[in-house]
């Protein structure tokens, strides 16, 4: 008996293999793929053995054993669920593999009455509910990525060795972080006596190199004592390590070698360690913040940094600058929202760590060229930091940058015109004048000077992650 309000009783269902063209009906054996429902539309007597013949083989069939019920096809495409229960009266499209996807027939909508997709639904192996269940929380975990790389902005500092990235990385962890406690300060303790001594011991070793003589014979006693430390091992400064120092550090041939230590490899912090030795070798010594930032430790690997900046993430990634850390640089490149390239100003009349005959400045403008050319960084805004503005001003006062580099025809010992001929060194190397790059001067141990410098980029970092993601 129809229910209440249909109109013609249901026809009887059957499956056609995909074999047939929808036409003609017989005794067929069934594909290898599942099947479509098919009206029964032919009554004609002859053909009624067959039609049953092909039920009897298509449920003998191994495969017809793990087909479910008539309805139960849920196939995956390009890893999204095709689902086979299409709209109404939508045909049954063979794929390339031969299968082909079941479609409801046009349903007789009657009051009450279960349709055939509810029903296929209700029907699917436990297998297909878990394959659809994944791929929908796949699909989830999709859009929360999206969300959060529009409010994660992912900024690479590059640059060489020394030229300030990870005193960067420190200075965004004082302004935007939560700086340093005392019980962290402590931790850089070991770090500082480790510095000075390097120091000194680079020094003594050039007096020998540039045949430069002590003024007091009592330092080279001296010099032989602070050589003959380890330098791992330091973890104070004892009494006649520190008086040893303090003679050196002020025998005229030390300062003279200091002048000249462009010749050879000494650390930019050195002067200012020496200078506070007496602070710091006292027994109840805390380093400062001044201190901390000063700790030259080089940097191996990948660093990240992440801070909270207007409701959005800020992760910031260092990434060692010798020639040797480089080529871990590329596992950095993808999502990146900016670059921060950061030049030494002071680096124009000195020679790498990894080569004394090639010149820093000149093998970071070759490194700068190559990062702004990658096709990684196509949409990606570059904010050049010429960093060191305070080493250049005391630097050109008897180191004449027109020696290193003739192009420059500025006056000497002039660091406004030193420094404008090194941004425009930089900037010549832009191969796109659509492209913008951002150039600030900056002293990488100044608070003050990276808060205001910082302030003034965030706009272009903001800008720069919605353009990347197609929102303005």
């Amino acid at each position: 008996m129809l229910p209440q309000g249909c109109s013609q009783r249901p026809k009887r269902l059957m499956f056609l293999p995909p074999s047939t063209n929808g036409t003609k009906l017989g005794p067929q054996r069934p594909s290898h793929g599942p099947s479509r429902l098919h009206p029964e539309t032919s009554s004609q007597p002859g053909r009624e053995e067959g039609r049953e013949q092909g039920r009897k083989e298509l449920h003998a069939s191994p495969r017809s054993q793990h087909l479910g019920p008539p309805l139960d096809s849920v196939r995956l495409r390009d890893s999204n669920f095709v689902s086979s229960f299409q709209h109404r009266g939508a045909p049954a499209v063979p794929d390339d593999r031969g299968s082909v996807c079941v479609s409801a027939v046009k349903e007789r909508r009657c009051p009450g009455a279960m349709t055939l997709s509810f029903a296929g639904a209700c029907c699917l192996s436990p297998e297909a509910k878990e394959a659809r269940r994944i791929n929908d929380e796949i699909e989830r975990q999709l859009r929360r990525d999206k969300r959060k790389f529009r409010r994660e902005y992912k900024l690479l500092l590059l640059g060489t060795g020394e030229s300030g990235k990870s005193t960067f990385i420190k200075q965004m962890r004082i302004i935007h972080g939560r700086g340093y406690s005392d019980e962290d300060k402590r931790g850089f303790t070991r770090l500082v006596y480790q510095n000075i001594v390097t120091a000194v011991q680079a020094m003594v070793q050039a007096m020998s190199a540039l045949q430069i003589p002590y003024k007091y014979e009592s330092n080279k006693a001296n010099a032989a004592l602070v050589s003959a430390v380890e330098v791992e091992k330091v973890t104070k400064l004892t009494n006649p390590c520190v008086e040893a120092i303090r003679s050196l550090w002020s025998d005229p041939g030390i300062q003279e070698c200091y002048i000249r230590r462009r010749e050879y490899q000494l650390s930019d912090s050195a002067k200012y360690y020496l200078n506070e030795l007496d602070r710091i070798a006292a027994a109840n010594y805390l380093p400062s913040q001044q201190d901390v930032l000063r700790v030259r430790v080089p940097t191996t690997g990948i660093i990240e940094y992440p801070f909270h900046l207007e409701n959005v993430v800020i992760r910031m990634v260092d990434v060692g600058g010798q020639r040797s850390e480089r080529r871990k640089w590329i596992h950095c490149f993808q999502n990146v929202t900016s670059i921060m390239f950061l030049v030494a100003l002071s680096e124009y009349d000195q020679v790498l760590v990894e080569s004394d005959y090639e010149n820093r400045m000149e093998e970071s403008m070759a490194l700068f060229q190559t990062i702004i050319t990658y096709q990684w960084f196509k949409r990606t805004s570059v904010i050049l930091f010429l960093n060191k503005i305070d080493l250049l001003k005391e630097k050109v006062m008897y180191s004449h940058l027109g020696d290193y580099f003739p192009d420059f025809d500025g006056p000497r010992q002039d660091a406004d015109a030193a420094k404008s001929f090194i941004l425009d060194a930089f900037s010549s190397l832009n191969p796109n004048e659509k492209k913008i790059i951002y150039s600030h001067f900056t002293c990488a141990t100044d608070t003050d000077n990276i808060r205001f410098v910082f302030h003034a980029v965030k706009d272009h970092i903001l800008q720069g992650n919605l353009e990347i993601h197609n929102l303005v």
